[in-house]
């Protein structure tokens, strides 16, 4: 919840600087012109470190079963379809940006970058970028209301449902209340959807960003 909330202080912030003024980045020449596309390769770069590094991720997928795999993919389809029908409501936005939205499955910060970055040339600077908010409170609000719903989702629609919910972030920040909701037995599950569904991140917001 911490980390949650020291990131939308710093969105904020970063807002605050932009629009006042105190940060221009036309300033800095290429260099503050490509930040956003540096950024997006250190992102990246330490999503592969973070699953190099984790030593039990290779036992846990060895003894991964077919069925359990079931879980990932139901959540990833899940999320577009709901971002699809989504687009219906929401006339100003095409159906695959409403998709590339729903692709960043929780991974706010990558997937806020990656599409102000590749909407750019399609949408322009000004729409790439509300897109990319958009997506950056959207998977945010995904995150906070696993962890606030967590509970009543496990009663409603059983052990899986917060797993599904998080989304990316069932391997980290939502992992412990998924453990305390669920149970214990249900970690393998929740480390091999999140790795999956996080490892899908980028390839997902980009083809959609793409279309």
């Amino acid at each position: 919840m911490k980390g949650t909330v020291a990131v939308v202080a710093v969105f904020i912030f970063g807002c605050i600087a932009g629009y006042s003024g105190i940060i221009n980045l036309k300033n800095f020449g290429e260099v503050g012109e490509n930040i956003s596309m540096y950024i997006l390769y250190a992102l990246i770069f330490i999503v592969g470190v973070s699953m190099g590094s984790n030593r039990e991720l290779g036992k846990m997928l060895k003894s991964a079963t077919p069925k359990l795999l079931l879980l990932p993919l139901a959540t990833i389809l899940g999320s577009l379809l709901f971002s699809a029908v989504v687009a219906l409501v929401l006339s100003q936005w095409r159906i695959v940006d409403c998709m590339a939205v729903g692709s960043g499955l929780g991974y706010y910060s990558l997937s806020s970058v990656l599409i102000s970055q590749y909407m750019e040339p399609t949408l322009g600077a000004a729409l790439a970028a509300e897109l990319g908010t958009i997506a950056l409170l959207t998977n945010i609000f995904r995150e906070l209301f696993t962890i606030i719903a967590a509970p009543l989702l496990c009663r409603f629609f059983g052990p899986f449902a917060p797993i599904a919910s998080a989304g990316a972030t069932a391997m980290d920040v939502c992992l412990p209340v998924i453990l305390r909701t669920s149970g214990n037995a249900f970690l393998p599950a929740a480390v091999i959807s999140g790795v999956l569904t996080d490892f899908s991140v980028p390839f997902l917001v980009s083809f959609f960003c793409s279309l």
